[in-house]
């Protein structure tokens, strides 16, 4: 008989999602002006790099802390898409690179509101 253990947390395909994002989202420094590199987009990669964490986090915590966490990743989250809207309103990204943001966004959303209720289903 063969147990198989349970998942890493680095294994988790939410994180590798995240992780993804992140990337492009750095890779997109380069190409913008000194002006919004300091602006809306540090504040994008700080926020990013915060749902990272809490992802990660949330994969380490106990179940019932969890969700806390969670949360707090899906707000962040939201405020990215706000901030994604805002550059591509602001011409600060092209509307091509903002609807791949938005549509990443979107995924990680559904994924992070998915374990969640997960939990929730779970808990209860």
């Amino acid at each position: 008989m063969t147990i198989n253990p349970p998942p890493r947390p680095v294994d988790i395909p939410l994180i590798h999602k995240i992780s993804y994002f992140y990337k492009k989202v750095y890779l997109l420094k380069p190409k913008l002006s000194k002006l919004n590199r300091y602006g809306i987009y540090l504040k994008i990669e700080q926020v990013c790099l915060e749902v990272l964490t809490d992802i990660i986090k949330a994969a380490f915590e106990s179940k019932q802390c969890k969700f806390t966490t969670l949360n707090k990743a899906r707000v962040n989250i939201e405020l990215l898409k706000k901030l994604f809207s805002f550059a591509q309103d602001l011409n600060i990204i092209p509307l091509n690179l903002y609807l791949e943001f938005e549509t990443d966004l979107q995924e990680i959303s559904k994924m992070t509101s998915g374990w969640i209720k997960y939990l929730t289903a779970t808990h209860e």
